[in-house]
């Protein structure tokens, strides 16, 4: 906070520069900055009249000024809020309008004008304001603090099923549906939507070459992998992305980022995919019957690496729904959310949400509410623990 000089000591300091005296000389002797020095220097000449600007008497009169218009700005916020509420026909208890009043004071208004608009004590309200927390009212808020951080590093993506996860897991603090609701809608938080897609109630002919049979389960990794191909604007044009996920863990173990969608960015994917998972022979690999997996090219590289290729019926996104339902999360939590300017800062947020956010750290419902990596992690020390 400056430090606040008297009028009387401003007004000889001024003496001082009206005498010759140099700025320079008197903010070293004073010990103050030169730039209030010329400031105030600045201010005596506007009072003169000798330059244009605000002088002192109107600025005092300004203040004064603003000081009323927040009075009556908070005597007019509280008397809204109060019509709101008695408008409703609805008879309130004087410790019903206390966190009002505190709200309203939180806001810059002021709090004994609030209590007056509003009829309660002053005194009463005071009183109920110094009371010490309940142990309910402690936990409650807690709690609050504590759902609002859940709810950030979730990149503002989960509901309360996820939020509950978390809290059980990280904290050791189990909270109930309705009160985690509760404080959501008083924080303003929510779990993003799913995206709403039609549904077909036909079911298309299964080709000879699905191996899947909407049978997406597996009892360990490797064994079935889902790939399929996505794309989204940017001002510089669409990009496109192939994702290759583990049926068994949902993770992404494979992912290419291009211009086109071509055969090669399919097989890059699947590239990356095998080069992390090594997995044995036979393993199976399913997809659409788009032009890039049913390519001489895709088709050759599974050969190389002894996998098998699936595909599901022409038209039908049930046969990959993982893959789907991948894409629907990734559409809500990401894509979504703005505007991309251009191609490479959208791959660079594909990337930072698929391998820092969604493998590591988001919670999967079909995983019991872990991180794909986590139920990995889990997964490998069974064996130890036995």
């Amino acid at each position: 906070m400056p430090f606040a000089y008297s009028s009387e000591f401003r007004e000889m300091v001024l003496d001082q520069m009206r005498g010759g005296r140099s700025v320079v000389v008197l903010a070293r002797d004073l010990g103050i900055a030169e730039s209030t020095l010329y400031r105030w220097k600045r201010q005596d000449l506007v009072d003169q009249g000798l330059v244009g600007g605000t002088s002192s008497s109107e600025g005092a009169l300004l203040q004064a000024a603003r000081l009323r218009i927040k009075e009556l700005e908070a005597e007019l916020a509280a008397a809204k809020r109060a019509s709101e509420l008695f408008g409703e026909d609805r008879v309130m208890r004087p410790k019903d309008l206390y966190p009002i009043t505190e709200a309203l004071g939180a806001k810059g208004h002021g709090l004994k004008a609030s209590c007056r608009i509003l009829a309660v004590s002053a005194s009463g309200f005071f009183y109920w304001r110094q009371r010490p927390m309940l142990a309910r009212a402690v936990r409650r808020a807690w709690l609050a603090d504590v759902v609002a951080d859940i709810w950030v590093r979730s990149r503002r993506t989960y509901g309360w099923r996820r939020v509950q996860a978390e809290l059980a897991e990280v904290y050791g603090h189990r909270a109930g549906r309705n009160l985690l609701l509760s404080v959501m809608r008083e924080q303003q938080i929510c779990g993003l939507p799913r995206r709403q897609g039609r549904k077909s109630g036909r079911s298309p002919a299964e080709t000879t070459a699905d191996l899947v049979n909407r049978e997406f389960d597996r009892d360990g990794p490797n064994q079935l992998w889902m790939t399929d191909i996505t794309e989204h604007p940017t001002r510089e044009g669409k990009l496109y992305l192939c994702a290759v996920l583990d049926a068994w863990s949902r993770k992404v173990v494979g992912w290419s980022i291009d211009r086109r969608a071509t055969a090669a960015m399919v097989t890059s994917a699947l590239a990356m995919a095998v080069a992390s998972r090594r997995p044995a022979p036979g393993a199976v690999v399913h997809s659409d019957h788009g032009t890039q997996y049913t390519s001489w090219a895709f088709s050759q590289r599974l050969r190389k690496e002894n996998l098998n290729q699936s595909l599901g019926t022409v038209g039908d996104a049930f046969d990959n729904a993982v893959v789907e339902a991948f894409w629907a999360r990734m559409q809500t939590e990401l894509l979504n959310t703005r505007k991309w300017k251009t191609c490479t800062e959208l791959s660079t947020a594909i990337f930072d949400w698929i391998e820092i956010f969604y493998n590591r750290t988001r919670r999967h419902s079909s995983l019991g509410n872990i991180s794909p990596a986590e139920f990995e992690r889990r997964h490998q020390q069974q064996p130890h623990a036995a």
